[in-house]
């Protein structure tokens, strides 16, 4: 039976602001589920504050309304729009579950006679509440750790007492483990209860003895109306129970499970799903399983919704969760719908891998000075990698490649520790570099049995990394001449580096490229396709791996590659890989309309990215999808296999930026501002020379390369000064020190973490006014897409800030230098696509703080305020296809937008929370007001000072 017929209109809840535990995986849900609905002629109405999404563009959804996630809005929306039928709310994460059960409470839903799709009420409270949780499970015979309920402080105490430690204490209706703890010791006990009971909606925590060292595994499951159920992916974390499944290392499928087991858990699963409620759509399960021979299940938790690991599965095994589960909740059946990718089989069926995905997550620990680092069940982890391989060892490689913390893999790299006491104790707590020390621990000669009997990862894997350390310890005997084809080709294929083999053999990485082009050890690209190779897949969704040759009965010797190039002109666009404070969401939003754009001027579109949560790395976003790390010998392969016209590198933020140069030695076109520009930009002396000439004023600044240098500068300079190195984002780094001491720290303190930087440094105007304007150039025309003014005062990181567009108190003096400035550093840049200038204002002068040539956090912001598709037309004028005056402007707002950073404090409650010039905020969201009288705009003036640290 097809959809249902009575769905016409459909509400969908979003996620909000990006968030530490809620991030971009529910823009590619939502973006993949309006597409789905869309498809079936349903009319999309859309509820969502953040505009750094596609999932907010206009073409998403039929009506977008980027408000805030209350029942005041839902009221509103429900009012103006009398049609909508249902609401679905498991695309939006936890945020979209919570407003529907208080929008469920307030009778709202029965009010305007909207029904729940994709998950029911029941479901929600059943999941949520641990101890109808627990009494459920118990009911349908699956174990759980010895657990209770506490919703008093006394009554914590009491189960304390009874369990013993260590134990676990979990509050209720919260997202990612927030007010979650481990304790392993009482006099711990009462701070940490009480936390989780304030931090709970309904103060209530669930209390569990601890299964320290267990196993722990995910399962993703999609069920429809008929009652058919399919196991999509079975992911298991590489770190045992105790650190939280979104801060954890995950493999799939599942590599030390036997199969005995894992058919008990499928079994398990399913009737959890079935137990919860009776509605279609999908789900994940987590399960703790004992490290014996027992192998005994125990359920951790079931989430009625996508999550982030349902993103990750799906990119794992090419099934689109979201998009099939949409297609459940408006009525189909698994058997009526087309799997994605062969396009000829049903989609019901169960992915089975010929390839294995490694999940690390990236921190951003840098940001939060004091922070406690360690791993537990409260989630910290920012963003996140998935490296593809047809082993464990090259995907584990690939994913540490891709992380950008300037490693280039596990070891091999002299960044290792060499220290006994501090390598112990790394393995002994967890925290966010456990997976390079595992490494350095079995290079000092720590026996893999210590190494598990302090962390309690499972043997298969330690021995993964030991067969990699013989494999190095074998290869260092040799030197590049030397070295056999057969050992470079297994190096290639564990995944080790043209830069880590360089180092074993202590020679150039060109050497070992060159060596390896010789000896014909080229990379080939295989199909992610669900299905193992046993049906055809029709979707370009590709990673790369090394195979050695297969000889023809003629005696010809080839590699099979299943990418192959076409003879159409083709464009790549360089993804802005994971996800960190300082370059979020915005810029794959940027990445997704430079692609779009680029087919629509008749190009073959390549994206390459190594980031499971976005709209980009969805399959069908490009033409071509290379799920590679966002690093040069990778992007190198692609380029040389493909041979495009170009590449942009202006939209992926400065991960993308930062291989400008190299793209540029190897003779490779960048599409847009030439690397030369980019470069001249960041450079600030010759940046300086260039304002210099074109008579716009900026800040006194000098540069410097050690501490000396510094104090003597400094002394021209006058205090207060601004610090910080060059070529960084999101103003790492970066300080404002009102004195010598404070500058020398500063300085020697960058110097160690940054050696061989060049550090700038700047008079900082105290008190002045911060603006920004972002702008489209093609060479000859400027058109200014929007000027921001910023509501907290100049020294505070601009994403950090309060900013309105436009600007709310500068006076047309004012306006007029900001406009003359952009349009005459964009032209001496010769910028030919966007551009982002920041500015302070002081007596009425407009002062330069910063330019940069390429995509910027305010552009999906402006092009939302004013509803035109700014990166769309930047593209075309970058691909050189357009010009400004072949487009039509015709921006659109009533009043003001508001762009409202968020903070994610609460995950580290002893930082210093005071902002400054370093970026600390995780995502944002748009406040639309008609006037300057609105109260909320009157509250964030009044506080505009509060924050500002030196």
């Amino acid at each position: 039976m097809p959809k249902r017929k009575d769905l016409n209109s459909i509400l969908l809840i979003g996620s909000g602001p990006i968030i530490i535990g809620q991030a971009c995986e529910f823009d590619y849900a939502g973006s993949q589920s309006l597409r789905s609905l869309r498809e079936d002629g349903i009319e999309t109405i859309l509820i969502n504050s953040n505009p750094a999404t596609i999932m907010t563009d206009p073409s998403m959804a039929d009506h977008v309304y980027l408000k805030p996630l209350t029942t005041k809005s839902i009221v509103e929306i429900l009012k103006a729009h009398p049609q909508i039928d249902a609401v679905l709310p498991t695309m939006g994460g936890q945020t979209a579950l919570n407003l529907c059960i208080e929008a469920d409470k307030k009778g709202i839903w029965e009010d305007f006679g909207v029904e729940l799709i994709g998950v029911d009420i029941d479901a929600i409270n059943i999941t949520e509440d641990r101890e109808q949780f627990r009494e459920l499970m118990l009911k349908i015979g699956v174990g759980m750790a010895p657990q209770a309920t506490a919703t008093s402080f006394l009554k914590g105490k009491e189960i304390a007492q009874e369990f013993g430690f260590p134990l676990v204490i979990r509050a209720s209706y919260t997202l990612g483990g927030a007010g979650a703890s481990i304790v392993y010791r009482p006099e711990d006990f009462d701070a940490l209860l009480s936390h989780g009971l304030e931090i709970s909606p309904i103060h209530e925590v669930m209390i569990d003895k601890a299964l320290m060292g267990w196993k722990e595994y995910e399962l993703e499951l999609l069920r429809d109306k008929n009652d058919n159920v399919v196991i999509i992916c079975t992911i298991e974390n590489m770190d045992p129970m105790g650190i939280h499944t979104g801060d954890s290392i995950t493999v799939a499928p599942a590599m030390t499970l036997s199969d005995r087991t894992f058919q008990k858990m499928r079994d398990m699963a399913i009737k959890m799903m079935r137990s919860i409620g009776d509605f279609e759509g999908g789900c994940n399960v987590q399960f703790a399983v004992s490290p014996d021979e027992k192998e005994d299940i125990i359920a951790i938790e079931i989430n009625p919704r996508v999550s982030r690991s349902s993103a990750l599965a799906s990119k794992a095994t090419g099934y689109p969760i979201a998009k099939i589960a949409t297609k459940l909740a408006i009525g189909y059946s698994l058997d009526e719908l087309e799997n994605q990718i062969t396009k000829s089989t049903s989609a019901l069926f169960e992915p089975t891998l010929d390839y294995v995905i490694v999940k690390i997550p990236r921190w951003n620990f840098d940001k939060f000075e004091g922070s406690d680092r360690t791993l537990g069940l409260q989630m910290k982890s920012v963003g996140e990698v998935m490296g593809i391989g047809r082993s464990f060892q090259e995907a584990l490689h690939k994913a540490t490649q891709s992380l950008e913390i300037k490693r280039n893999g596990l070891g091999a790299d002299g960044k290792g520790y060499k220290d006994y006491d501090q390598i112990i104790s790394k393995l002994t707590i967890p925290s966010w570099d456990r997976v390079f020390v595992i490494y350095d621990a079995i290079q000092m000669g720590i026996p893999l049995s210590r190494i598990h009997e302090i962390t309690k990862i499972d043997m298969w894997f330690l021995k993964q990394y030991e067969e990699l350390h013989y494999l190095e310890k074998e290869i260092s005997k040799y030197t590049i001449a030397s070295l056999s084809k057969d050992l470079l080709l297994e190096a290639k294929q564990k995944g080790f580096a043209d830069r880590q083999i360089a180092h074993m053999l202590d020679c150039y990485e060109s050497e070992v490229y060159n060596k390896r082009t010789e000896l014909n050890i080229n990379r080939v690209y295989k199909l992610v396709d669900t299905c193992a190779a046993e049906f055809k897949a029709m979707t370009p969704y590709y990673y790369s791996t090394f195979e050695a040759e297969i000889e023809k009965p003629d005696g010809t010797r080839y590699v099979e590659n299943d990418s192959v190039v076409t003879d159409r002109k083709k464009i790549v666009v360089l993804g802005s890989g994971p996800n960190r404070i300082g370059q979020g969401i915005e810029f794959d939003y940027c990445c997704v309309h430079g692609v779009l754009a680029a087919a629509e001027c008749g190009y073959e579109t390549i994206m390459i990215n190594c980031n499971p949560e976005t709209v980009s790395t969805d399959f069908d976003t490009a033409d071509k999808l290379y799920f590679e790390p966002v690093f040069w010998e990778h992007i190198y392969d692609i380029i040389r296999h493909e041979k495009p016209e170009g590449v942009i590198v202006q939209l992926g933020g400065q991960t993308a930026l930062k291989l400008a140069e190299k793209l540029s030695k190897y003779g490779v076109k960048i599409i847009g501002t030439s690397f030369e520009s980019l470069d001249l930009a960041e450079d600030r002396g010759s940046f300086s020379k260039l304002l210099m000439e074109n008579d716009i004023p900026f800040p006194r600044f000098g540069v410097a390369e050690s501490a000396d240098e510094a104090l003597i500068l400094a002394d021209e300079l006058d205090f207060p000064l601004l610090v910080r190195p060059s070529y960084v984002l999101g103003g790492q780094g970066m300080k404002i020190v009102i004195n010598k001491e404070e500058l020398e720290e500063h300085v020697v303190d960058l110097l160690r973490k940054i050696p061989n930087n060049k550090l700038l440094l700047d008079h900082y105007l105290d008190g002045a006014i911060e603006a920004e304007a972002d702008a489209i150039c093609d060479g000859k025309d400027v058109y200014i897409i929007g000027i921001m003014e910023h509501i907290e005062p100049c020294g505070i990181h601009s994403g950090d800030s309060n900013a309105t567009l436009p600007p709310f108190n500068l006076g047309e003096f004012v306006m007029q230098q900001i406009k003359d400035h952009t349009k005459k550093i964009a032209l001496a840049l010769n910028t030919v696509g966007l551009i982002n200038i920041q500015f302070a204002i002081k007596d009425d002068t407009v002062y330069i703080i910063e330019a940069n040539p390429r995509a910027s956090r305010t552009v999906p912001f402006i092009a939302k305020a004013y509803k035109e598709p700014y990166v769309n037309y930047a593209t075309k004028v970058m691909l050189g296809e357009k010009k400004i005056k072949d487009f039509e402007f015709k921006p659109e707002l009533e009043g003001y937008a508001i762009k409202q950073p968020v903070f994610s404090f609460n995950k580290f409650p002893n930082v210093n929370k005071n902002l400054g010039p370093e970026m600390k905020s995780t995502g944002e969201s748009i406040l639309f007001i008609d006037s300057l009288k609105d109260d909320e705009f009157y509250n964030l003036y009044a506080r505009r000072k509060m924050y500002l640290s030196k």
